[in-house]
């Protein structure tokens, strides 16, 4: 996630002469931290145990930022960056660092930052979910930047903390055949008449195909149509258009949307609609969580943000009876859509403002067992009505520990023991971390 910072009045922007520091730990950002004039110094590119020179961007009260200038000391943990537009794309910031040094890295944060924030320690520290440290994204967008001097469209991701967009021509962490893709899919978007009208790019890796997914802002014409459909014909992947309403349509013969199979359990998925984008990574932690939910076939089961039925149709394939709630309509449309074509009748799906009162819900009551996989901002607002619910055990699927921590809050309040946590590495490469936990009954 880019980091934006804006300065406060007793903040200075003026830039610092050049210093050098030591760097004794990462933050859990994955910038490194250092001391300077009694400040914490946060430098993003820095390793603890290196000696760094960095000029100061920004200066509060309590810390500072600061630009990594030269390394006058490697960690023995530095690696080179495998990807060559590392230093200015905004999507990996943690190459620089080895796999294993990552994953005890982003381990040690998440049970710190629990630690620090809820005053709590897990009973039992769960093995990480690992895979692979490249080829792992099975989807991506992509931007586009239109030159009106060079009337050339950029494809590329943008640079950090920027609308810039940098082009590129392949992307190490994206699943070989969607890299593949980029660099002729650039120069055919180079030949577009309408071209003007591109948004941005999604390439999606599904278990039916490989999908190329245009946002175009006008109607395409018939040459660039035509053009198009060869393009998908010759790399046999599906090509889809999306317009201004968000309606699609399918170029070629191919017209299947994406889906994808966790054991026997099909899920169907619009482009566009958030699905986890490390596939192995999401059938261990779907796995994981089954497991220690324990789930019974008499049982009543509430999962909350449950998207096109990530969890939910797994959870309702143990025979419980599950109630599954997701803030997207059309999302709520796809699981109810999924569910059937699993016969899965066991499984009700509501659409719902999870961030609102809750009250009035005719779905909100008791519950056996609860799931909650939410956005980066949470859940607390939804366990404010744990008194309705009651659930036995909680797991909560978490892709940002602060929020964790915060809303284990209400949690302990009500007499809930975190009994289990889990690192989740569903994006190597980055600092970002993603955890599972398990809540009981004391």
């Amino acid at each position: 996630m880019a980091q934006f910072f804006k300065a406060k009045p007793n903040s200075s922007k003026q830039l610092s002469a050049k210093v050098t520091l030591e760097v004794t730990q990462l933050d859990h950002l994955g910038a490194g931290i250092a001391q300077h004039q009694g400040k914490v110094v946060f430098i993003p590119g820095a390793l603890p145990s290196e000696k760094v020179t960095v000029q100061l961007t920004e200066q509060k009260k309590r810390h500072a930022r600061a630009k990594l200038l030269k390394i006058e000391s490697d960690s023995v943990d530095r690696v080179e960056p495998k990807c060559p537009h590392y230093q200015q794309c905004g999507g990996c910031d943690l190459q620089h660092l080895s796999i294993d040094k990552q994953r005890s890295y982003k381990q040690s944060a998440l049970v710190d930052l629990m630690a620090k924030l809820s005053h709590t320690e897990a009973e039992s520290l769960a093995p990480a979910l690992i895979g692979q440290e490249w080829d792992y994204r099975r989807r991506a967008r992509l931007a586009t930047y239109y030159n009106k001097e060079s009337k050339q469209i950029t494809l590329g991701f943008r640079a950090s903390a920027s609308k810039q967009v940098i082009n590129i021509d392949g992307c190490p962490v994206l699943a070989k055949p969607l890299s593949d893709l980029i660099a002729p899919l650039s120069l055919l978007l180079n030949q577009l008449s309408g071209k003007k009208a591109l948004g941005h790019l999604e390439l999606i890796d599904a278990d039916n195909g490989y999908f190329a997914v245009l946002r175009m802002t006008k109607a395409l014409s018939d040459k660039d149509a035509k053009k198009l459909t060869a393009f998908a014909s010759e790399k046999n992947i599906s090509l889809i258009v999306q317009g201004n309403e968000g309606e699609l349509t399918i170029l070629g013969e191919r017209d299947a949307l994406p889906y994808y199979a966790l054991d026997d359990v099909k899920l169907n998925f619009t482009p566009g609609n958030f699905v986890q984008v490390n596939a192995a990574i999401n059938e261990s932690m779907v796995k994981q969580a089954v497991d220690w939910l324990s789930v019974k076939p008499n049982e009543r089961v509430l999962d909350l943000f449950c998207g096109v039925g990530n969890f939910s149709l797994p959870l309702a394939k143990s025979g419980a009876e599950v109630i599954a709630v997701e803030g997207v309509p059309e999302m709520v449309k796809q699981a109810r859509e999924n569910a059937s074509d699993c016969g899965l009748d066991n499984v009700s799906f509501f659409h719902t403002d999870l961030s609102a009162d809750l009250s009035k819900e005719a779905w909100l009551g008791k519950v056996d067992k609860l799931l909650l996989d939410p956005a980066r901002a949470g859940a607390f607002e939804s366990l404010q009505w744990l008194k309705k619910m009651k659930p036995k055990a909680i797991v909560y699927v978490s892709c940002d520990p602060s929020s964790l921590a915060r809303d284990s809050e209400p949690l302990l309040k009500h007499g809930y023991k975190l009994k289990k946590l889990g690192l989740i590495d569903m994006f190597p490469q980055t600092h970002h971390i993603e955890a599972m936990a398990l809540f009981e009954l004391d």
